[in-house]
């Protein structure tokens, strides 16, 4: 099992908690290349089968159909999958998932190719979406165990937040050139083969997985990390962040076609993925002092204030430069949502928190995109970019109504409340 950050490392890391110091962590390169190409195909799934489905049928408002199922059956199974991988081990989950994304993903292409009925896309869309490896959560749990107890650990998050977006540049510029150049099944087909190659290198890596529970008893110390109130917060809070990614990745693509441009759209998206990925860095390398409570809250307002003016842009630089701005809010929400489950929850249940919250991502993303076909196919060119402002909006006034609940217990509380207990007890 990997060793814990040293003293030195430590004090290092607290004069300068910088993407260096974090990069010279002993043995993180082991899992974060492989790590990188497991969950790199994330990125394409999405917007493969809008490409692969609106070409079969003709129909954006279909596409996004079949694409919200492959997100919701995701987001409801992405916490399960995180639950089995805290109490068997990540390899033990990663291994069989991946195997079945694959074979799910070809499948559904060739329904696709082949015409088949819508209902038969929503079947084979089904295991598709349930079996998508959680690989960014478990690289994030990997990262909890390396850096314990050391201010790293905001650091860490916000380096896994930019990998995220980085493959949020590259998976739809990939996905548009494979789709709209070599054929509109090539970009489905290569997310199955990056999904299965990347994830069995990254479950080879076996000695820089979290430890699995040695016995029943060990592993029910903890409740599942639904019951801590912070968590829910979190959730809708990423439920609005992939009304943001799911909106987008319809309308662009509408966006672009309406122009006679549909390569554009790997570039509009890259351009907003891109401004995710700065700001990211940048909120990496600040010592933060604020508390990260507030900078959920700020990060949030910025981030309903740009993406209610998407639908207003009617040019692509325009709507470049809001998707640029739109990216550069998301990156300090995600990272600070991320940072706050390391304060929130218990070492042995944040696998599963941390599937939460990508889960709500996916949940969100699937209802957007559902929404947003609709609405371009109803509606006017443009009209699907209502969908990220509804979603931010709505998750916004549940933040401010809900702030408190992000708020750590004080430590000599939870002692408090342990005590006189014959046997651990779940404490928020």
């Amino acid at each position: 099992m990997a060793s814990t950050v040293t003293s030195s490392e430590k004090s290092a890391a607290t004069s300068r908690p910088g993407y260096g110091q974090l990069l010279r962590t002993r043995g993180a390169w082991t899992f974060l290349v492989p790590g990188f190409a497991a969950r790199q195909p994330f990125a394409m799934l999405t917007l493969s089968i809008v490409l692969l489905v609106q070409h079969t049928t003709g129909s954006y408002g279909a596409a996004g159909a079949v694409a919200a199922v492959t997100g919701v059956s995701m987001a409801l199974f992405a916490p399960y999958s995180g639950r089995l991988a805290d109490r068997h081990g990540q390899r033990a989950v990663l291994v069989p998932g991946v195997l079945v994304h694959a074979l799910s993903g070809v499948t559904l292409t060739a329904l696709a190719l082949a015409d088949a009925p819508l209902w038969a896309l929503f079947v084979a869309a089904v295991p598709t979406g349930a079996s998508v490896p959680q690989v960014g959560p478990m690289v994030r749990a990997r990262w909890g165990v390396k850096l314990k107890n050391s201010p790293l650990m905001n650091t860490a998050a916000a380096f896994e937040s930019v990998t995220d977006e980085f493959t949020f540049v590259v998976g739809p510029l990939l996905a548009t050139a494979l789709c709209t150049t070599v054929d509109p099944a090539a970009g489905l087909l290569a997310e199955a083969t990056l999904t299965l190659v990347g994830g069995l290198l990254f479950a080879a890596q076996k000695g820089t997985q979290p430890a699995v529970a040695a016995d029943r008893r060990t592993r029910v110390k903890h409740a599942s990390a639904l019951t801590v109130p912070g968590v829910r917060v979190l959730i809708v809070i990423f439920v609005g962040i992939g009304s943001v990614f799911g909106g987008m990745q319809v309308s662009l693509a509408a966006f672009s076609e309406s122009i006679d441009r549909p390569a554009l759209n790997g570039v509009l998206y890259g351009v907003f993925a891109a401004g995710n990925m700065l700001a990211g860095v940048a909120c990496g390398a600040i010592a933060w002092k604020t508390a990260p409570q507030r900078r959920l809250l700020i990060g949030y307002t910025a981030l309903a204030l740009t993406a209610s003016a998407l639908w207003t842009a009617h040019s692509a630089l325009l709507l470049a430069a809001l998707g640029l701005l739109v990216g550069m809010s998301i990156a300090p929400s995600l990272i600070t949502g991320y940072t706050l489950v390391d304060d929130l929850v218990p070492a042995g249940a944040r696998t599963e928190a941390f599937t939460w919250l990508t889960g709500a991502v996916a949940l969100g993303q699937a209802a957007a995109v559902t929404v947003a076909g609709q609405l371009e196919d109803r509606l006017w060119d443009g009209a699907g970019f209502l969908v990220p402002m509804g979603g931010t909006l709505l998750a916004l006034i549940t933040l401010v109504a809900l702030r408190s609940r992000l708020v750590p217990a004080p430590r000599g509380r939870t002692v408090a409340r342990v005590v006189g207990h014959r046997a651990p007890v779940a404490v928020d």
